[in-house]
């Protein structure tokens, strides 16, 4: 059983991880001319292709096969919810145009009290002390994290509107992940919800097509973004997630922020201040804080 866990808690740690290369990968592109349309459609075309293939060697477990039949309510209801993600990658791309990996990824991060607002008004419950006591935390965290209160670093307010827009959709699209069609396998649900996105970033990009667009994206970023992006990521989590408790599992998931602040310092140089360590710390910490309950109930 704990070697069970340890592997699951690897799995998730390696998805998360995924993730926080993703942004610097991005900067990349951007400083070889791509643009943010051509780099999100670039991820969610090869994304959603890369799992519509891994669909037809997907092998369900056989106690998971009786009765289950996707339906067009199933395929509807995940391509709604998918809006978000398409939406998300949209907007943290264009937020990274206009402020710092680390900085974006703060911003995107803030999606963690926001969930918080969200189980409330939907749940109707009050937070707990422990989850309001998190938020506060997670907030000055913030304030330390984008270094706003010092003259070093100057925000694109612009950057920061796109950045917590992001953290928005953000929150929805793990909202919809959780509730929408679950009887579902995890990859099937990731295929439609995909798709849904894609279609979303299609509408929002077709302006710059009449434009141009610079097919190279697809060859020299584009199998990359969507690799970190949108495969590796929902594989190792419906791999991982099963094998420890949720609690346990979002702690680990939030390996995702020093993951990205570090790799835009090692690729991209990027400057980050001792205040911006000490804020990002001071998020991580409030993560644990929200959810050490949940991990202790569970052992």
């Amino acid at each position: 059983m704990k070697n069970s866990a340890l592997k699951g808690g690897i799995f998730v740690a390696l998805g998360a991880a995924s993730y926080g290369v993703l942004t610097t990968f991005v900067k990349m592109a951007y400083q070889e001319g791509f643009t943010t349309y051509e780099v999100t459609f670039a991820q969610m075309f090869l994304g959603f292709l890369g799992l519509f293939i891994l669909n037809f060697f997907y092998k369900g477990k056989k106690k998971n096969l009786p009765k289950l039949k996707i339906t067009g309510n199933h395929i509807w209801k995940l391509m709604l919810s998918g809006t978000s993600l398409g939406l998300t990658s949209t907007f943290y791309y264009l937020a990274v145009q206009y402020v710092s990996v680390s900085i974006g990824i703060v911003l995107l991060m803030q999606s963690v009290w926001m969930g918080v607002v969200l189980d409330g008004i939907l749940n109707k419950t009050k937070p707990t002390k422990l989850k309001l006591l998190a938020v506060f935390i997670i907030l000055i965290g913030t304030i330390l994290a984008t270094n706003i209160l010092f003259d070093t670093i100057k925000i694109d307010f612009t950057g920061v509107l796109f950045g917590l827009l992001a953290a928005t959709s953000y929150t929805i699209t793990i909202y919809t992940s959780n509730t929408v069609a679950r009887e579902l396998p995890s990859i099937t649900r990731s295929k439609w919800m995909m798709l849904g996105g894609l279609m979303v970033v299609v509408l929002i990009i077709f302006p710059s097509f009449l434009k141009g667009f610079n097919l190279e994206i697809f060859y020299k970023w584009g199998p990359v973004l969507a690799l970190f992006g949108t495969i590796l990521p929902p594989l190792l989590m419906t791999e991982g997630m099963p094998k420890i408790n949720v609690g346990l599992g979002v702690i680990i998931t939030s390996i995702e922020l020093p993951v990205a602040v570090f790799m835009a310092y090692l690729l991209l140089n990027e400057v980050v201040t001792p205040f911006q360590w000490m804020g990002i710390l001071l998020i991580l910490m409030a993560i644990v804080v929200m959810n050490i309950r949940k991990v202790k109930k569970d052992l």
